[in-house]
């Protein structure tokens, strides 16, 4: 059981709402059921983490680097998957770095746009680092937002949510050891994307009732975090008018794009039963030969990249890491050693955090 226990709780961007300041900033991948508390060292550490990400990305935001988000982890207008709009748990719209999603609408339409992509619990076991992916764009004033799904444990359902880096930066659940892997799509990858992801009707439509962290790539029973950005890509990429059937049409155009999520082997038989008992996973959305071969077929923040490099080969990566003394940054698609260990024949950049 202990991988699909794993997946379920780094596979989604967990428990914002009902989180004040001091907690949400680090409860972005984690069970319902689980809290950490943060020392003063290991908060400092990570915003020390996000001040880097932020000037990879460009980030104009000087209030930000007090922590990202404004009034708390739910802050922000999130939506549900009727289409309407609701005000966060901890109020209403922010400002700044986790503003709502109307905001920023009619920012410039060569705007950034960048996959946005952070580990979460040790899936190393599995082959994988990262479990969390978003999009994030850039306003008029130069501040950047993650736009993500994550799941809402008060309610039991899956929302979209706009995040500042700090509080993304801060969402994984080992405050010593973190990976946060950057994307920068090119203008014509932008100009393409950036009007369908700030599209209230089409992010809406995109959004399944039910959540899976295990969910099929292709179908929409239920959805994962990163299967929302998938399909957010196929709608902007794929020029896809909003209908009431926009994800099946965006899975067809994943498909018909060479969009092949790498299969996450399942290493028993018995860990596939029990999936049936562990929360927020689930195997009937699989199909019966995945099933049977125990590949099951997941979008992960891997392929994600995988694709967008091959449909966008002049997208750029840039690779950061964080251990408990230093912040490791790479540029290019080659990933950084385990343990945050820097290569500097591979130009690798190393800021103390000490």
């Amino acid at each position: 059981m202990a991988w699909l226990t794993v997946l379920a709780g780094s596979a989604h961007a967990g428990s914002m709402a009902s989180s004040s300041a001091g907690q949400g900033a680090g409860s972005g991948s984690r069970f319902c059921d689980r809290s950490q508390e943060l020392t003063a060292a290991e908060q400092s550490r990570l915003l020390r983490f996000a001040g880097v990400l932020r000037a990879v990305l460009g980030d104009d935001a000087a209030a930000g680097a007090a922590g990202g988000m404004t009034n708390g982890a739910a802050d922000g207008m999130t939506s549900d998957a009727s289409g309407g709009a609701t005000n966060g748990a901890a109020g209403g719209p922010t400002n700044g770095a986790a503003g709502g999603m109307t905001e920023g609408a009619g920012a410039s339409a060569d705007s950034s746009v960048a996959l946005v992509s952070r580990s979460g619990l040790d899936l190393s076991r599995f082959g994988i680092r990262y479990s969390h992916a978003a999009l994030a764009w850039r306003s008029d004033a130069g501040v950047w937002a993650a736009r993500q799904l994550y799941y809402a444990c008060d309610e039991r359902r899956p929302r979209i949510f706009d995040q500042g880096l700090a509080g993304f930066a801060m969402g994984t659940d080992d405050p010593k050891l973190g990976y946060i892997s950057v994307v920068r799509l090119p203008p014509e990858a932008v100009l393409a994307l950036r009007p369908a992801l700030l599209d209230r009707p089409r992010v809406t439509h995109l959004l399944a009732a039910q959540y899976s962290a295990n969910a099929y790539a292709f179908s929409t029973r239920y959805q994962n975090c990163n299967q929302w950005v998938a399909e957010m890509l196929a709608a902007g990429w794929g020029d896809l008018a909003d209908d009431d059937h926009l994800r099946e049409r965006a899975q067809d155009w994943l498909r018909t794009a060479r969009y092949t999520p790498a299969p996450v082997a399942i290493d028993s038989w018995w860990l596939m039963q029990a999936g049936r008992f562990v929360p927020l996973l689930h195997l009937d959305d699989h199909p019966d030969h995945d099933r049977a071969a125990r590949q099951l077929v997941i979008s992960l923040p891997t392929s994600l990249e995988r694709f967008v490099q091959y449909r966008f080969p002049a997208s750029e990566r840039v690779e950061l890491c964080h251990d408990d003394k230093r912040v490791v940054v790479r540029h290019g698609w080659t990933p950084i050693a385990d343990g945050c260990v820097p290569d500097f024949t591979q130009g690798d950049r190393v800021i103390a955090l000490d």
